[in-house]
């Protein structure tokens, strides 16, 4: 198999148990330390009769008649070096990350190191469960709560389920949004369902011809903002996939810069900002 090939590999045991990653090496021709590297960034996955489907890290891994392995091999992903996310607060319970853009929110089956999940698994050297609660899009940065309990993703899960939580995003869009008014509200349906973001007017640069502007989503349409400023004929800038006219260098203009909700573990009102880390991103 070539070096740069992208390959999917799905197979039962049969025969003695072994390594994994001398199953792998034996039924792929891939080296056993590109099966190690892709071990570790959680490309590989075993389900064991009668049990759940998992990653599988460890090279010193057994696989058993009837194991069932698969690898997801995709040699570019791999050589990735990720992002790395800032922590915000840690109530224990349940830590608060600011997410660069370009890492995701949960891994993939090719892999999760380029994950926030993971990312912060490593932060906590595996000594802390993480649990997703909520997620923001790869290309966006901001705010982006972690479970670390099953109770406390249950419960920080409905907040944002029964739209409980206030989230505030600072995004850049291309034109002058202060012709429409300092403040204003989209309400326009997405997915057969109904959708509204509001906003208020901060400031806009004759130069660049773009308007940044505070905004916040009741409801959580996936690539709700992107989706509805691009509707209105006002792009978020550096988007990748809506409008035209507002590509640029730095990447997409959108970051979550607020959460506050009543916090189920602490029985109180809490406030999560990036008040003074807006102007580094």
């Amino acid at each position: 198999m070539k070096r740069d090939e992208r390959i999917v590999f799905t197979k039962t045991a049969a025969g003695d148990p072994g390594r994994v990653s001398d199953f792998l090496a034996v039924h792929t021709g891939l080296t056993k330390t590109r099966i190690k590297d892709a071990m570790a960034k959680g490309a590989v996955w075993m389900k064991k009769a009668g049990g759940r489907r998992s990653r599988v890290r460890r090279s010193s891994a057994v696989v058993r008649p009837g194991d069932r392995l698969e690898l997801f091999y995709d040699a570019h992903l791999l050589s990735v070096v990720p992002p790395e996310p800032t922590l915000i607060a840690d109530r224990t319970a349940y830590s608060v990350w600011l997410k660069p853009s370009g890492l995701l929110t949960q891994g993939t089956n090719y892999g999760d190191h380029c994950s926030l999940l993971r990312q912060v698994e490593i932060a906590f050297q595996n000594s802390r469960k993480v649990f997703p609660v909520h997620r923001i899009d790869r290309e966006a940065a901001g705010l982006v709560l972690i479970a670390h309990t099953k109770k406390a993703a249950a419960d920080l899960s409905a907040l944002f389920r029964e739209n409980s939580v206030r989230k505030r995003y600072r995004v850049q869009v291309l034109g002058n949004l202060s012709l429409r008014g300092t403040r204003g509200s989209i309400d326009l349906p997405l997915d057969g369902k109904s959708a509204s973001t509001s906003y208020v007017f901060d400031s806009y640069d004759e130069a660049t011809n773009t308007s940044t502007l505070t905004v916040e989503i009741g409801s959580g349409r996936l690539h709700q903002i992107r989706r509805h400023y691009h509707q209105i004929g006002h792009p978020v800038m550096g988007d990748p996939r809506y409008g035209t006219g507002n590509k640029n260098a730095e990447g997409l203009k959108l970051v979550a810069c607020e959460l506050e909700f009543d916090c189920p573990v602490q029985g109180e009102v809490v406030r999560f900002s990036l008040d003074g880390c807006l102007s580094a991103l």
